[in-house]
């Protein structure tokens, strides 16, 4: 494989593979360190956040969620973002599953995890995230995803894992 681009974040190489059945086919393909997404409870409600994005040029409601640093656990990425992104400390934590966002061209696979939190000091995101953090019932969420509210396909997978819809 042949490195095309070469980012902060991702990288993107092209080249052919050989299949099981030994044919060869040609990939694009984007190399991602993985990320670590977090339902994480306060209580019975659950702490969401709404955050700009700008690929997309939107707000969207979605859960913590980043990307893991070089050497660094899942389960710590998990803790890092959730007190990054709401201000809340995790008490306890789960994983709940994972899943890769887009196999067809990426290798981005994320860790998903239910957290119990308590407490809450001022949240510290990257200058470059717009957050606003609130909590939602599941009730309030059940009605979101029916309204078309929550689009972002890593939250639903982990409301999904956590039976939350």
């Amino acid at each position: 494989m042949k490195k095309i681009f070469d980012g902060r974040l991702l990288k993107l190489f092209t080249g052919q593979r050989r299949l099981p059945n030994g044919i060869k086919c040609y990939l694009e393909e984007i190399r991602h360190p993985g990320a670590s997404l977090v339902v994480p409870f306060l209580g019975k409600k659950i702490i969401f956040i709404r955050q700009f994005r700008p690929v997309i040029g939107k707000y969207i409601w979605e859960l913590p969620a980043g990307t893991l640093e070089p050497g660094e656990k899942p389960s710590a990425c998990a803790k890092r973002e959730t007190a990054e992104e709401t201000g809340y400390s995790v008490v306890a934590l789960s994983k709940i599953g994972e899943i890769y966002t887009t196999p067809g061209f990426c290798t981005e696979r994320i860790h998903v995890f239910r957290a119990e939190c308590s407490g809450r000091e001022y949240a510290k995101g990257d200058a470059d995230e717009l957050i606003r953090v609130k909590l939602f019932t599941k009730a309030e969420i059940r009605k979101m995803f029916a309204a078309g509210k929550i689009n972002d396909s890593k939250t639903i997978c982990a409301l999904s894992f956590a039976d939350i819809i």
